[in-house]
């Protein structure tokens, strides 16, 4: 057994061959890869060394003298959790590299292999494990239904703890969807506050003939219609929390009102000449830039000063990777529950499209498609063709990144034409081109010309 020390923080690979020499070129490759890497010449030893270590991978033959690497797959696959396996083989064994996958393996090498086909196989068996291990762990410590593990979502946390200890106003942007009001509400339930009310204010539902009466009261008889007092928004507040919701898209009436009732930290009722004292922390929450806003001259700076005392920008559901895989999870229990179901099984491309999509409603999109997806599919396994459309097509889009322009130009027209049944004329409208260029393009493509 070759065992050299290593970082516990590198990916640790067992290598299992009978071959000293296949086992010299795999880990001086890996090596250099910067992976940690341990060879045994065998089964046995390859046991013995399980026993009493872990790694991340095995990559085993499966023909040996003794004992066959089938059964240190069946071994794995019963004794060692979280570890991957991927066999290697010659040509005379694809049946053998078949029956192991069938088994349990993730993959197979057939041999002989080049060193770019091994490190390729190996980044992706360990894609597929960062995968598993990501939708299969619980997350970290965190209050108030926010959840995230990645560096862009513990910046938020650590925020969120430093606005909490004071009464200062916050600002906080993100595009819809990425859970704003739960900021919010964390910031409040964790400061000194905390007793005191939350009260969610929709800057975008208050009419102006309205604004008054609902930020600030009235009292009995004020207009008609007003046959009692009504305390208006920041009485309800005082000594907690006013969240003002969508805050960009208030109207400038409204934000000239909101600037002297949050500056002098006073408020008039309507109807009333005397003057009331309000003790309300101001958090608001925008997805537009205020910034671009204040120089259209459609948003007060002034206010935008008052509000913006710390600011907290949460990140996109697309920057987050590491998150979406745990969202998944802790959407699929959740509904699984309620439910009465199994929790399903992703495919590994499924959880690659999810970490490659743009998520243009953020978590709340997420949450969606998983609810979605755990009604209407059958069964406790999700694969891509159970995907919306959208998301399908994303997936071949990104494929397309590393193929070469004339093919996948060559495969557009294609589709095209199928789509229209070979009309020539309809596919050189929906292509934007002359009917003589889309002939020149299907030559050079070499595409079939008998379809219309």
């Amino acid at each position: 057994m070759n065992r050299k020390k290593i970082a516990h923080n590198r990916i640790k690979i067992l290598v299992v061959d009978d071959s000293p020499a296949t086992l010299e070129v795999i880990q001086r490759n890996l090596e250099a890869a910067g992976y940690g890497v341990f060879t045994a010449p065998g089964v046995e030893p390859a046991i013995a060394f399980l026993e009493q270590n872990s790694v991340d991978l095995v990559i085993t033959d499966i023909k040996m003298p003794k004992i066959s690497g089938l059964e240190l797959l069946k071994y794995v696959k019963e004794n060692v959790k979280g570890t991957e396996i991927m066999i290697i083989t010659g040509y005379p064994s694809i049946t053998g590299a078949v029956e192991a996958v069938k088994d349990g393996a993730e993959d197979y090498l057939v041999k002989p292999f080049t060193d770019e086909e091994l490190l390729s196989a190996v980044s992706k068996m360990l894609e597929k494990l960062a995968n598993r291990r990501a939708v299969e762990a619980k997350p970290l410590p965190s209050s108030h239904n926010i959840i995230g593990n990645s560096p862009g979502m513990q910046h938020v946390y650590r925020l969120i703890e430093k606005a909490a200890a004071t009464r200062v106003n916050v600002l906080i942007s993100g595009e819809s969807g990425t859970g704003k009001e739960l900021v919010a509400r964390a910031i409040h339930y964790s400061s000194k506050t905390a007793s005191g009310p939350f009260v969610t204010v929709n800057c975008t539902a208050i009419p102006d003939s309205l604004l008054e009466s609902e930020l600030f009261g009235h009292v009995k008889g004020a207009f008609t219609g007003a046959q009692a007092s009504r305390a208006g928004f920041f009485q309800i507040a005082d000594g907690g929390t006013l969240f003002l919701d969508e805050i960009g898209d208030a109207s400038l009436s409204m934000q000239g009102r909101l600037l002297r009732a949050i500056q002098n930290k006073e408020i008039f009722m309507v109807g009333s000449s005397r003057v009331q004292k309000v003790d309300t922390r101001i958090i608001a929450a925008t997805n537009t830039d205020l910034k671009r806003l204040v120089k259209k001259g459609l948003f007060r700076e002034d206010l935008y000063f008052r509000l913006n005392v710390v600011e907290i920008s949460l990140p996109p559901l697309h920057e987050r990777g590491e998150d979406i895989l745990l969202l998944v999870q802790l959407f699929m229990e959740k509904l699984s529950k309620d439910m009465k179901r199994p929790t399903p099984r992703f495919s590994d491309k499924v959880l690659q499209v999810f970490r490659n999509y743009r998520w243009q409603g953020n978590v709340r999109e997420l949450e969606n498609l998983v609810q979605r997806l755990v009604v209407l599919v059958d069964g406790d396994f999700i694969d891509v063709t159970d995907l919306p459309e959208q998301m399908r097509f994303n997936l071949n889009w990104r494929k397309g990144l590393n193929r070469p322009l004339a093919e996948v130009e060559a495969e557009h027209i294609a589709n095209v034409l199928n789509s229209v049944k070979g009309n020539k004329t309809r596919a050189a409208g929906i292509l934007e081109i002359d009917r003589k260029t889309l002939r020149e393009k299907i030559r050079r493509a070499n595409l079939p010309t008998d379809t219309g």
